[in-house]
């Protein structure tokens, strides 16, 4: 009977010490994960976002910008005949005759893009950069913060760049942001320098997550629309008229075509993008638009007659010094006539002369197939 109670008494006392074990066990374990597990944890991430932003950040400043290709340059001989042609309709002319064999879609308003300093036509997307001194292929812009044009070589890079830094921030602004409501509960329990530390930290870090989060996003839409800030605030001109949504393909093949098609590497600060940064697809067609009826032009340079200047441009053998006068397609489906103004060189005299193409009209003065006519208005002003 004794021995019976005695071996109970052991009982109940042994398993009343192991589960005290194990709570203590468990107690000093969750002291150790909040105490010494978060702070490695924390140390391991941040220094993960750092070298993912350091490195980014690197790409972004020495990576070398995208120069052109040596055939686009023009050669001496073609330079020599350029600067010894005069008037703006020769220059345009030869640089027609040169950009013919080119793969360039996009042009100005007059003819194709040319860079006066590089002596260069100008591919698709390329601008030239007053900082840098050359012509960068699809340029972006030029940012200060980086010394260097953002353009085709290094924009995933830039975009790695802010995307990182943005978290970087927001991860520092949530981890000091037990401290800083600490600091403002119990006011004397962080003394010393360390408040404003804390205080600093966390606004800094937020102004900073605002501002880039903003530029980032903007840039993340760039990109799903396959444009350039440039190009965003002014869209490139084609054969057909301006078009800001030219080299679009779809949200996913635009963002392929910056971070590649590879998505192991999508988030690695390496370059993948598709292309050469010469080339682009577009929806707009490579050759020349001309019409498939002959198309009458008026040159809105010469200054003789109207009937003597005008010249039929057939399908298989368009003038490319005249192709540029063709009327404008403002992108939306809608062609509209040009209006062309010649102003004299005598100043003096105030005599200006304007041609106007209008519909209607006295049948003398209509070309056959053309739905324009010429009205001299020179008579009248100099009547005035």
């Amino acid at each position: 009977m004794l021995f019976n109670f005695a071996s109970i008494f052991l009982y109940q006392l042994s398993s009343k010490v192991i589960v005290y074990l194990i709570l203590q066990t468990f107690s000093y374990m969750c002291n150790k994960f909040h105490f010494f597990i978060f702070p490695v944890f924390y140390l391991v991430i941040y220094h993960v976002l750092l070298v993912m932003l350091g490195w980014s950040y690197w790409q972004t400043i020495f990576t070398p910008v995208g120069t052109v290709p040596k055939q686009f340059r023009l050669s001496a001989a073609d330079l020599e005949r350029f600067e010894q042609a005069e008037g703006l309709e020769a220059h345009q002319q030869i640089l027609e005759q040169i950009a013919r064999n080119l793969p360039a879609l996009t042009r100005t308003p007059i003819g194709p893009r040319y860079c006066e300093k590089c002596v260069h036509i100008k591919p698709d997307r390329c601008h030239h950069c007053s900082v840098c001194g050359v012509c960068v292929t699809k340029m972006d812009h030029h940012c200060p913060w980086v010394n260097n044009c953002v353009g085709f070589k290094n924009y995933k890079f830039f975009i790695l760049f802010l995307g990182y830094a943005f978290i970087y921030c927001i991860f520092v602004a949530f981890t000091s942001l037990p401290y800083f409501i600490q600091f403002w509960k119990v006011p004397n329990e962080v003394s010393g320098t360390g408040r404003f530390h804390v205080l600093f930290l966390f606004f800094v870090s937020i102004m900073f997550s605002i501002s880039l989060v903003s530029l980032w996003g903007y840039h993340i839409y760039l990109v799903l629309h396959n444009r350039s800030t440039l190009e965003a605030f002014r869209a490139p001109i084609f054969r057909s008229g301006p078009d800001k949504d030219g080299f679009n393909l779809g949200k996913y093949n635009n963002f392929v075509e910056v971070f590649g098609d590879r998505k192991s590497h999508w988030l690695l600060p390496i370059f993948t993008s598709l292309g050469d940064g010469i080339i682009y697809k577009s929806c707009h067609l490579a050759t020349p638009i001309v019409a498939s009826t002959p198309t009458t032009i008026y040159s809105s340079m010469e200054t003789s007659s109207p009937l003597a200047t005008a010249h039929t441009l057939s399908s298989h053998n368009p003038d490319p010094q005249h192709t540029t006068e063709i009327a404008v397609n403002m992108g939306d489906g809608v062609t509209f006539p040009q209006r062309h103004m010649d102003e004299d060189e005598d100043s003096l005299l105030g005599v200006r002369s304007q041609r106007w193409m209008e519909e209607g009209g006295a049948e003398n003065t209509r070309l056959e197939n053309n739905p324009y006519h010429v009205v001299n208005l020179d008579p009248l002003v100099q009547t005035a």
